[in-house]
């Protein structure tokens, strides 16, 4: 393993480069986006839930008018809690390139938290059910679909850096929704990966709703000293830091 080191974005821990630190919650939804619930019923969960930091990353695009209201609700909770509480954005990779999907306004924020849940390729955006497609096809190899989500990954994660402390969500989890094993995904790949997110200083969820990364490929980053945080994804406040996939990896 890769020596000890904290990860501090936004005045507080979410990750380390040496094991998975439960008490943390690195990715979290509420009712402004993708979630069900307020922001301060959230923050009552993760109290319960014995946590020490909470990131909230709801879903977040160029047609978002809400942040700063999403932001006031965050900073609000923060008197009512000792969690450090931090405000992100979930966005998309669109292109190959690693062109974003990004709000207008990125002052709100402290984080990105960007997510490949679509594979840009050509100038298309592949859903996982098209890639499966195009691999029953013969159109494309295992190989080639993740060359393509790494590449467009680290493009992202490059491309988000320049404006805010990155995160990486969910990663390659569009390979087990496009029925792939990410044993596709070579050491050199994920070397490559691990170089874009110690370079750009980006932590690397790992999903617990979303099973991602696998725990070969959580090894392999803590091997090379890229940062890692527990990330339930959350829609719901009562699974907010409720670990079950993490506790096995």
């Amino acid at each position: 393993m890769g020596a000890e080191r904290d990860s501090v974005i936004g005045g507080g821990a979410v990750g380390t480069a040496c094991a998975l630190d439960l008490s943390v919650d690195a990715h979290v939804h509420t009712g402004f986006a993708a979630g069900r619930d307020a922001v301060g019923v959230v923050v009552s969960a993760a109290d319960q839930a014995g946590l020490t930091a909470l990131t909230f990353a709801d879903q977040a695009g160029p047609d978002t008018t809400w942040l700063s209201a999403y932001a006031d609700a965050v900073r609000r909770a923060r008197h009512r809690t000792e969690m450090t509480l931090r405000v992100a954005a979930e966005v998309e990779v669109v292109r190959p390139d690693g062109w974003l999907a990004l709000p207008p306004d990125l002052a709100p924020l402290d984080a990105l938290s960007v997510a490949v849940s679509d594979l840009p390729v050509d100038g298309e955006l592949l859903t996982p059910r098209e890639v499966r497609a195009r691999l029953d096809l013969g159109l494309v190899t295992a190989g080639q679909v993740a060359e393509l989500l790494v590449a467009a990954t680290v493009k992202g994660l490059e491309r988000a850096s320049r404006y805010v402390p990155a995160q990486l969500a969910r990663p390659l989890a569009l390979l087990g929704q496009a029925g792939l094993d990410d044993s596709c995904v070579t050491p050199e790949l994920i070397a490559e990966l691990a170089f874009a997110c110690r370079t750009a200083g980006a932590v690397v969820e790992v999903s617990e709703a979303w099973r991602s990364p696998s725990s070969r490929v959580v090894q392999m980053l803590l091997d090379a000293a890229v940062t890692v945080a527990p990330a339930s994804d959350a829609r719901y406040a009562a699974e907010v830091g409720r670990w079950q996939y993490l506790r096995r990896v």
